[in-house]
């Protein structure tokens, strides 16, 4: 097992805090560095899609936990995730 990103979409309310804080976003989108959000997915970790969390690209994460400290309702989180071949 690993350390991996684990969404709960459940908790999401889509304000986009860990889209917008995550670094690995922030080099790849200069939206995103601006503080504005992605307006194109180019190769993002994570996006909100339809008003929820959605990632993208979760081999891309970092595990720096930067999202999970931005997000207000505890909707993403670190934990153990079985790993994928």
């Amino acid at each position: 097992m690993t350390i991996g990103l684990v969404i709960y979409p459940e908790l999401c309310h889509g304000c986009g805090n860990c889209v917008v804080a995550c670094p690995i976003n922030s080099l790849r989108s200069p939206e995103v560095a601006g503080g504005k959000g992605p307006t194109e997915d180019v190769d993002m970790v994570m996006m909100v899609d339809d008003g929820v969390i959605d990632l993208k690209n979760p081999n891309h994460c970092g595990k720096c936990g930067t999202c999970v400290e931005s997000c207000p309702v505890n909707a993403i989180r670190l934990e153990q995730v079985e790993e994928t071949e």
